[in-house]
């Protein structure tokens, strides 16, 4: 028997399911406290938020990372990850 369990805790999740679910639970004034960066504070919206983490990798990987801290997990590569791996809050 295979087991088809993936490691990756991203596996199988879009960016746009990690940024609704990330919104929906903490809001957008949360998340730009959580994540500086202006897509969350000007004007945010998942469709403008989107276009700019997927054109700034360091921006994805925070949102990513705090993803991965919503659910308890964490990603196989910590460097991608490094303010968990390094205890941020």
């Amino acid at each position: 028997m295979i087991d088809n369990k993936h490691k990756d805790p991203l596996h199988g999740v879009t960016l746009k399911m990690i940024l609704t679910r990330l919104v929906e639970k903490y809001g957008w004034e949360e998340m730009s406290k959580r994540i500086k960066i202006s897509c969350f504070t000007k004007d945010p919206s998942i469709k403008s938020s989107l276009v700019f983490l997927r054109r700034t990798p360091w921006a994805r990987k925070k949102v990513e990372s705090l993803y991965c801290k919503e659910i308890g997990a964490r990603p196989l590569d910590d460097t991608s990850c490094p303010h968990i791996s390094q205890g941020e809050k």
